[in-house]
């Protein structure tokens, strides 16, 4: 099985993410909200970022040809979330607000916050280059 993506997607996936995480990064709002943010609207923010990944790589990345590529489709999505978790991780710990150790529940709220929209712009960079 093809999983078609390769160095270039990644690094794309990656550039992506980094433009929008750097500045929501940057922003006492976003960790604040991290601090108040009920787990269930947490919960509604990640559903919301992989609704909203699989619908534009669905669109822009596949452009809507799925039919027999289903399990890479959605392989295309976990990785280009996970990617974005990382660089977001990497921004947030270079910021010294990514408290992952002593406060592990701020910390990854902080995460899927600022990854919401970091991972709108990793689908959209890795969309410049069609499969």
């Amino acid at each position: 099985m093809n999983f078609n993506i390769n160095l270039e997607d990644i690094a794309q996936i990656i550039i992506g993410a980094f433009a929008l995480a750097v500045p929501i990064s940057f922003s006492e709002e976003a960790w604040r909200l991290g601090e108040t943010l009920p787990l269930f609207n947490l919960l509604l923010v990640v559903i919301l970022s992989v609704c909203f990944l699989a619908l534009f790589a669905y669109q822009s990345v596949f452009q809507g040809d799925i039919l027999h590529r289903n399990f890479v489709f959605i392989f295309r999505v976990v990785i280009a979330y996970a990617i974005t978790l990382g660089v977001v991780s990497l921004v947030l710990l270079s910021l010294d607000k990514f408290p992952l150790l002593t406060e592990p529940i701020l910390a990854i709220k902080r995460l899927i916050i600022i990854a919401m929209p970091a991972s709108m712009g990793a689908i959209v960079v890795d969309s410049f280059d069609k499969e």
